[in-house]
């Protein structure tokens, strides 16, 4: 099977270690992770893992039901590049001199749409967002104007055929309980053990 790059997208609770138990079960299959981000969701309490990987369709689909069985984890989805709208945020540190004395730097910052973050005497931060490969050209060319310093922030996605999962959790909280669940008098009315 042909590897691709894939984004998957897990929804999870808020809660500690969890990066650390995800990152495990790529790392017992030898998967690399090229990107990983984590942030709040759009529902309240619940946090977004944006993941990037090389791997084929076959083993990605595998990844994500192995990643679901985690108790904390409440969707995975996989997308390809083509399905989604992402982006990666880079800072590039500049010497001043070299934006002041070359007019081409500043008409590449501008052609990328970076904009300037810090301006010293000495140097220039910029900061910019694109995808890999624009972020790459860019780096390529300030390399050779003495490029202080350099950054990229891990991919942020949003799946274009998507509602949110705000939506799919409304739905799953409006459903009837099915036969297969087993109220508890210890827990709270909203809690539920799911039997298999």
């Amino acid at each position: 099977m042909e590897k691709q790059e894939y984004t998957i997208t897990l929804y999870t609770e808020n809660s500690i270690g969890m990066i650390g138990r995800i990152s495990t079960i790529f790392s017992r299959r030898k998967i690399n992770i090229e990107s990983l981000n984590t942030s709040p969701s759009e529902v309240e309490g619940i946090h977004r893992f944006t993941i990037v990987i090389s791997e084929s369709e076959e083993v990605v689909r595998k990844l994500c039901r192995q990643i679901e069985k985690q108790v904390e984890v409440l969707k995975a989805y996989y997308n390809t590049n083509d399905e989604l709208v992402w982006q990666e945020q880079a800072l590039y540190k500049v010497p001043a001199d070299v934006i002041a004395e070359k007019a081409y730097v500043e008409r590449l910052l501008r052609q990328y749409g970076a904009s300037a973050v810090v301006i010293r005497n000495d140097y220039i931060v910029f900061e910019t967002a694109g995808h890999r490969e624009e972020i790459d050209r860019l780096t390529a060319e300030l390399t050779k104007y003495n490029l202080i310093e350099f950054v990229r922030g891990a991919r942020i996605a949003i799946i274009k055929e998507s509602a949110g999962f705000h939506k799919k959790l409304k739905e799953f909280e409006q459903q009837e309980p099915s036969p297969d669940v087993v109220e508890n008098e210890f827990l709270d009315q909203q809690d539920r053990v799911f039997t298999m």
